[in-house]
């Protein structure tokens, strides 16, 4: 299995801050939030290509449907495609699907079968019903068009820091219904009248998973389990702090063993990450980053060649 490149998308390092200063309006907190449209029509079956130097998201956000095949993550999560998706059922035991109107409950198969799992392990874990899911990948993955940088290859999965009710939500309540930000308005802490003891289990538990790569979370909630990890930190290296992401985490799953066009993710650096690194996140460079040129859509042709025959199939 390939490996990325050492300035793989961390945001960790110094030189991967100042490139990534770009990726805030790409990562905004409010995208969890966002409305959907509860009119909304699917599109259906395969895309047409036309000019590959076009956007690749305007291809891919018109895929209805998954595309026949193996399951393949191909290229890398920010920069791929994906083959052969299954999309989760909008309800499960222990599970309901968000803004249902965007079609991006769509993932690989270890990535539904891992969501199947921590939804069925949340009720014990943390006493909450269930888990409200967000945005996981289009039916085809690829560039979204609107929202993430990542999220391409069916490996990437938002969770809502909302627990699921014990009802069943209408179409339009999930696709209107706001969560709960989790971060006081400064940003320099989590907000103690809403965050709890379960916010922590669930970290916990989706970060001691082995397939999970990453668990990405605000800065301030990284903070807080900093402070109440107890003596088991062993599971802190992988939560790593991203601009936004208090309404709702993040989780990367590493490359399938038999994916072979998956280009894997560098391991997180050693220890808990609760040293100085975490110190840069509070500094006014990274509450407040100065506004830049955002970087142009990535086009069909940037993206790896077997995604278009992905799209046309």
């Amino acid at each position: 299995m390939r490996r990325s490149p050492a300035s793989s998308p961390d945001m960790r390092r110094v030189a991967g801050r100042l490139l990534t200063l770009a990726f805030v309006a790409l990562a905004a907190p409010a995208l969890a939030q966002t409305p959907g449209d509860p009119r909304a029509v699917r599109p259906t079956g395969p895309v047409v290509v036309t000019d590959p130097n076009l956007p690749a998201k305007d291809f891919f956000g018109r895929a209805g449907s998954g595309s026949p095949g193996r399951a393949d993550p191909i290229g890398f999560y920010s920069k791929g495609c994906l083959q052969g998706a299954v999309e989760l059922p909008a309800d499960g035991p222990n599970w309901q699907v968000m803004r249902p109107s965007r079609n991006r409950a769509w993932g690989h198969p270890e990535t539904i079968a891992f969501l199947t799992r921590m939804a069925q392990a949340v009720p014990a874990e943390t006493g909450w019903p269930g888990l409200l899911v967000g945005d996981i990948s289009q039916p085809r993955g690829g560039p979204m068009l609107t929202g993430h940088a990542s999220h391409q290859l069916g490996l990437d999965v938002d969770l809502w820091l909302t627990p699921m009710p014990t009802r069943r939500l209408s179409r339009e309540e999930r696709e209107t219904m706001s969560a709960v930000k989790m971060v006081r308005d400064d940003g320099l802490d989590v907000a103690p009248d809403r965050w709890t003891p379960a916010h922590l289990s669930l970290v916990r538990m989706l970060a001691r998973e082995p397939a999970a790569e990453r668990v990405f979370v605000n800065a301030a909630i990284k903070k807080e389990l900093c402070r109440s990890a107890g003596p088991d930190r062993s599971w802190l290296g992988k939560v790593r702090p991203i601009w936004g992401h208090d309404y709702h985490l993040h989780v990367r799953l590493a490359c399938p063993a038999d994916a072979s066009d998956c280009v894997a993710q560098d391991g997180p650096p050693r220890g808990d990450g609760c040293d100085a690194s975490l110190d840069w996140w509070f500094t006014d460079e990274a509450l407040h980053p100065k506004p830049s040129k955002p970087r142009p859509p990535l086009k069909l042709a940037d993206l790896p060649a077997a995604c278009r025959a992905v799209l046309t199939r």
